[in-house]
């Protein structure tokens, strides 16, 4: 009777789908189905090795009526069939044409964990019709050996030109109640820590996941972002994520946790619309990474393929980055952004700082930034970043202020020009700082200023940020208008060939591959969250599998001083990492634009460990990952793009763990001389983060080594080639 009734349901499955297409990886390891649905509702489903990845899921669109637009005089008699005709983009297609392709290439980044890229799939795109409306829309699928990337594309025609999108209606159908690596759904924030549970469990824990934040805005207790890495019970890993983010509003996915099936949820507009298109139009790819080991998903290039090649010809002014800062300590509270505390308010142009009293804790002053353009040249670093040089910070948050900055203006004590011939002396650039407190319009009205002005000043690379609320009021950060501004000022900086790092806006989907002088992303919950309260311990064993798939993070690491109290009094929070685990983040959080973010005090008190920071590159030939499980450790090794030397490094979650390395990455014959940070037998990130030993060995591709890491610690590993 069992079989019967088995055999009964899915015959009647089958009679209502109408079965279309089959797409398999290139190794065959993934089979995707796509179909009709008996009522005309794109389908497709993903297997992997015969194991269900994602389960039936329906596919397409629900658009804003406009009855203006409707060719009829009595609107109130024909609105409902009519405005759901035109709004229902979802149902009643047909299938009218199918094109297989294959594709095959190697491609080199301008910078990156490995030096050249394989681009391997299979695509099947899938033209389907709406004869009721005389629509269509083309549905095109890319299969990887790691995965499924699909996108809408909507063809020139009569019948769809001009349209507003109300919802995408792409479905993710989970296979089981798998452990999910999550954050919230927001339209304004990434900046959240990590909460591991079953995806049943998230209604019930997400009150406890959504923090405070100086702008967020949740839409839904079941909502979470992309990147979304999973673990299925039968050991499989799943990622959902998205790629070339391009004219279009950030997908969040919104969980059904009665039937386990996701939903895109895409970031709305101050009037609540979804997306403004006009036809032709190629909406982001939606990626499926999924695999039973979890280094292929953390290794996954998917994001950077469905991205188109660079845009920029000439690329060689495009450098990594290792830099130092006036930062931490503003973000701990030893000193400050703002020049004056005689200004409550500040208009600029008329507020006049010279016959302000300095208060005396202005971090970037002349005598202080020489100290830190000193310190970096000592040290082999590239540059200073220099955040508060500039008028305007004392009011420039939480006002929802237009004109906040104007970006070429500095405080009294910062002497552009002197500091900058000074840096030139010394083979050190400065790093811009751009904050717009969320003001994109008055960003917008200054950038050839600022662009021109970081020109005539010798500045390569700027970091900016979008703290706060948007201004124009009313919209979000991940608003397909917000997300057309990022493109913009990114855009705009490579015609003054500037390299940007751009903080608090939307995570990265793959565009530094088309731009890359976007040499690095915050967009997630960074260091400065350590000064905030801090942050989980395994947190940094979470970010490869989630944020970083999309590209680099400004993760600011390199903090050897944990109790911030010894930096300000009045700040209690601890930085919830060992000095090991800090060590090993230059290898594990791939940027090839990294912070040394302590301040220069912290960095001579512990000259044989800062020794690792001073001699880890930024840019690489090859990866390898060594060993990895979201939440619990991650251990990486990577070869320097100019040199034979290697450096790997390891990070730990909560647990104490002691592993076997293997060095057959090493190349046969040579001889190596390995130095190794470890955490020290009793170190532990609250009680003793400090403990570490370091240890020099003779090795080779036959070595294996035995190391410890701590709760929240790590190891960090120094390997140069013995000429």
């Amino acid at each position: 009777m069992k079989n019967f009734k088995f055999i009964l349901g899915l015959g009647i499955a089958m009679m209502n789908m109408v079965y279309g297409q089959e797409l398999k990886s290139p190794n065959g390891n993934f089979v995707m189905d796509f179909s009709l649905s008996k009522d005309g509702k794109p389908t497709y489903q993903l297997r992997y090795k015969g194991k269900d990845v994602v389960k039936p899921s329906h596919l397409g669109f629900e658009f804003k009526t406009k009855l203006k637009e409707m060719d009829f005089a009595v609107q109130d008699r024909v609105e409902d069939d009519r405005a759901k005709d035109i709004a229902n983009f979802l149902s009643g297609f047909t299938i009218i044409d199918t094109k297989s392709t294959s594709f095959d290439e190697t491609w080199k980044p301008v910078w990156g964990e490995v030096d050249k890229i394989r681009n391997n799939f299979n695509e099947l795109a899938v033209t389907v019709s709406q004869p009721k409306t005389d629509r269509q829309m083309i549905i095109r699928f890319r299969m990887f050996n790691d995965g499924l990337g699909f996108r809408y594309e909507f063809p020139e025609q009569k019948n769809l030109k001009y349209f507003v999108v109300k919802e995408e209606h792409s479905q993710f159908a989970m296979a089981g109640d798998h452990t999910a690596f999550w954050i919230p759904g927001d339209y304004d924030t990434q900046e959240y820590d990590y909460t591991e549970s079953k995806l049943s469990e998230i209604r019930g824990l997400f009150d406890k996941a959504y923090i405070g934040n100086a702008s967020q805005k949740a839409f839904s207790k079941t909502g979470v972002q992309t990147a979304l890495m999973m673990k299925a019970s039968n050991g499989l890993y799943i990622n959902l994520h998205e790629a070339a983010l391009i004219n279009y509003p950030a997908m969040s996915l919104n969980l059904d946790d009665k039937t386990l099936t996701f939903e895109s949820w895409l970031t709305p507009d101050a009037l609540g619309d979804k997306g403004y298109l006009q036809a032709p139009f190629n909406t982001p790819w939606r990626t499926v990474i999924a695999s039973d080991d979890a280094r292929e998903v953390v290794a996954s290039k998917i994001t950077y393929n469905l991205n188109e090649p660079s845009k920029i010809k000439d690329t060689s002014w495009i450098k990594p980055v290792k830099y130092i800062g006036v930062w931490w300590e503003m973000i701990t509270g030893k000193s400050s952004w703002a020049y004056t505390d005689d200004f409550s308010t500040v208009e600029l142009g008329v507020s006049d700082y010279s016959k302000a009293k300095p208060n005396g804790k202005h971090g970037a002053n002349n005598q202080h930034v020489k100290e830190y353009i000193d310190f970096a040249a000592a040290n082999g670093f590239d540059a200073v970043l220099v955040e508060g040089w500039n008028e305007g910070w004392e009011d420039w948050f939480g006002n929802h202020k237009d004109y906040v900055f104007d970006f070429v203006t500095a405080y009294p004590d910062f002497d552009v020009v002197g500091l900058r011939d000074y840096a030139k002396s010394k083979g050190v650039k400065i790093m811009m700082h751009h904050e717009t407190s969320g003001a994109v319009r008055n960003y917008e009205r200054h950038l050839d200023k600022a662009y021109k002005f970081m020109n005539d000043n010798g500045y390569t690379s700027v970091k900016s940020g979008y703290v706060g609320d948007i201004v124009p009021r009313g919209d979000y950060h991940y608003s397909q208008n917000i997300i057309n501004h990022y493109q913009y000022a990114l855009e705009k900086a490579a015609e003054y060939k500037i390299m940007v790092n751009a903080h608090e806006a939307v995570r990265p989907t793959g565009i530094a591959r088309t731009w890359p002088n976007l040499i690095g992303n915050e967009s997630a919950r960074g260091t400065e969250y350590q000064s905030f309260g801090g942050s989980k311990p395994n947190h940094v064993t979470i970010l490869p599998f989630t944020r970083l798939l999309g590209g680099p993070m400004d993760y600011t690491p390199g903090i050897f001083e944990m109790d911030l109290t010894k930096l300000n009094p009045d700040n209690h929070s601890h930085v919830n990492s060992t000095l090991a685990n800090q060590l090993a983040l230059y290898v594990t959080m791939y940027s090839p634009l990294q912070m040394a973010a302590d301040i220069i005090e912290n960095y001579k008190r512990f000259p044989d460990a800062f020794q690792f920071i001073k001699d880890v590159p930024v840019d690489w030939q090859d990866s390898k990952y060594l060993e990895a499980e979201p939440g619990k450790y991650l251990t990486v090794a990577r070869k320097d793009k100019k040199s034979n030397n290697w450096f790997v490094g390891n990070v730990n979650g909560d647990t104490p763990r002691t592993t076997k390395i293997k060095l057959d990455f090493l190349e046969k014959g040579k001889k190596y001389e390995a130095t190794i940070y470890a955490d020290g037998k009793d170190a532990h990130f609250k009680t003793n983060p400090q403990s570490y030993k370091i240890e020099t060995k003779k090795v080779d591709a036959k070595s294996v080594l035995d190391l410890t890491s701590q709760a929240g610690g790590g190891f960090a590993i120094s390997i140069k080639e013995i000429k």
